[in-house]
């Protein structure tokens, strides 16, 4: 089935409390994919973020990000006042995220309607502990830690902590009890409106692309809690760090400085870690994308303490075995792997074994080489996706400006338009043609907007993350749009059952549609 998505993350939905939020506008924003018959959601990982803000660097791979708790719904069930969070200062900009108002106001307002749930606990908080204490209580722990030591890495904490020697454990647990209850708290109420929102999603016809990274935070619970599962020495320090070795692009290589996976440990295991990490993922979302995929077959290990990558070697992943081991346990996985990078016949043939779909970018494509393999015509089988542009690429306004002239002039030939200003839209049309089954564009270029609304620059600190959108952004005119994109090229979604009113609806439009093609 061709299907088509958009990208926006859940921080840069409309609020008024300092970043998108999974209240009314992430509901409307469904009933706008609903509305242009528009098929899948893509939104960046959901766990808390930590060093950078970055949604890829995180305090665990488990948790949900705290900002995302609504709070007009959690004044629905009694635990909030209005004033308890609408009087507070949430930006200073309303077209950029402040994270470090948020870092201050965020935990404020969640620790008052703790106070609230501690007087009447809400139903089957109980019940949610207990089915995953397996994370939680590390991750409460860890993060009660954090604050009780200014939010230092785990790392820089005594000794006796960071190694958890048990006594110091034991202890810790019993003099932060109340606070580790109120992270407990805090991940339970982001699994009750996240579990919500996505139902109605699918209620709605549509699905969750969610983001998995491959590789973890060494500043997170999982190496402090399992130091086993990572390339580490007996003091708990990366042998190895992850990265990219350099490029045109990056002359000294990107630096990323997670640590790298034991993976002789994980085999010895039968990927016991990794089969619960895919099985939570494939319960938050519909379908997984993981970053950097060809990591699974090699990865660029960068000596700890170096500067940056150029002193690097590459060695060998799990390869496939990994991904059928888990699928033994879980059942067929629904993933996109992204295959972005230095792509070898070994990664290849891991993922043609594997049967995922890999990506395809046209901002990669128009470099005058019609052999290109980011261009539509070459793509060998509808069993990829393609992207206009991911939260790593410019906005397309941005590519147009900052591309080269035989780039663009290239770019104008193949999409056969005659002006620069048409290419953008013409880009996402070509996206819409072509055979991939699912195509994907950023919310930013269905809006025109210019490179100052990029999502991430990597390699660049500061700046990120913090694209925001407003609510006339999503006007009926704009579905209507994408709609005639999606029914044009194939995409769109067929709903098995419509309400009398929705469908009146749908037939009064389906009629404008047909006689302004008529009129065409």
């Amino acid at each position: 089935m061709r299907k088509s998505g958009i990208l926006l993350h859940i921080s840069s939905l409309p609020s008024r409390y300092g970043i998108g939020r999974m209240g009314k506008a992430a509901y409307d924003f469904v009933d706008f994919l609903q509305e242009s018959e528009t098929a899948c959601w893509q939104i960046l990982p959901l766990s808390p973020t930590s060093y950078g803000d970055s949604p890829y660097q995180s305090f665990s791979v488990y948790a949900g990000n705290p900002y995302f708790i609504d709070f007009e719904k959690l004044e629905e069930q009694g635990l909030l006042e209005h004033e308890d969070y609408a009087s507070m200062l949430w930006q200073r900009n309303p077209d950029e995220i402040d994270y470090e108002l948020l870092y201050r106001s965020n935990i404020t307002v969640l620790r008052r309607a703790y106070a609230k749930f501690k007087e009447k606990p809400v139903r089957g908080y109980r019940a949610f502990r207990l089915q995953n204490k397996h994370w939680l209580t590390d991750y409460a722990l860890f993060m009660a830690l954090k604050d009780a030591h200014d939010g230092k890495p785990w790392y820089e904490w005594e000794q006796e902590l960071a190694m958890r020697e048990p006594v110091a454990i034991v202890q810790a647990q019993k003099e932060f009890a109340e606070e580790i209850d109120l992270h407990c708290f805090i991940q339970y109420m982001f699994t009750q409106q996240w579990t919500a929102l996505k139902k109605y999603a699918n209620q709605h016809n549509v699905q969750i692309i969610g983001d998995m990274p491959i590789y973890v935070s060494y500043d997170s619970t999982e190496v402090w809690v399992s130091p086993e599962l990572f390339d580490l020495d007996e003091r708990k320090r990366p042998l190895e760090v992850a990265g990219c070795p350099p490029d045109p692009f990056a002359t000294e290589g990107q630096l990323w400085g997670n640590p790298l996976y034991n993976w002789e440990y994980h085999k010895n295991t039968n990927y016991a870690w990794w089969t619960a990490r895919l099985k939570h993922a494939a319960k938050l979302y519909d379908i997984v994308r993981i970053d950097h995929f060809r990591g699974f077959e090699s990865y660029y290990a960068v000596p700890y303490g170096n500067e940056n990558a150029i002193h690097g070697r590459w060695r060998k992943g799990p390869n496939k075995k990994l991904f059928q081991t888990v699928e033994r346990e879980v059942g067929n996985l629904q993933i996109i792997a992204e295959d972005l990078g230095f792509i070898t016949p070994a990664v290849r043939t891991m993922l043609k074994a594997l049967h995922y779909p890999g990506m395809k970018v046209l901002q990669f494509g128009f470099d005058s080489n019609p052999e290109n393999e980011h261009l539509p015509h070459n793509f060998e089988s509808p069993n990829c996706v393609v992207y206009t542009g991911t939260h790593d690429n410019e906005t397309l306004k941005g590519w147009l400006e900052n591309s080269a002239k035989p780039t663009i002039k290239y770019a104008k030939k193949y999409l056969q338009v005659n002006r620069k200003a048409d290419i953008p839209d013409a880009m996402i049309v070509c996206a819409w043609q072509s055979i991939a089954q699912l195509a994907v564009a950023q919310m930013q270029d269905f809006l025109h907007e210019p490179k100052t609304c990029r999502m991430n620059t990597p390699s660049v600190l500061g700046g990120n993350w913090q694209y925001r959108t407003s609510e006339e952004d999503f006007s009926p005119e704009l579905a209507k749009k994408i709609r005639r994109l999606n029914r044009i090229y194939g995409r769109a979604w067929k709903p098995e059952t419509e309400t009398p009113v929705r469908r009146t609806r749908r037939r009064r439009e389906d009629l404008s549609e047909n006689s302004e093609s008529e009129e065409e």
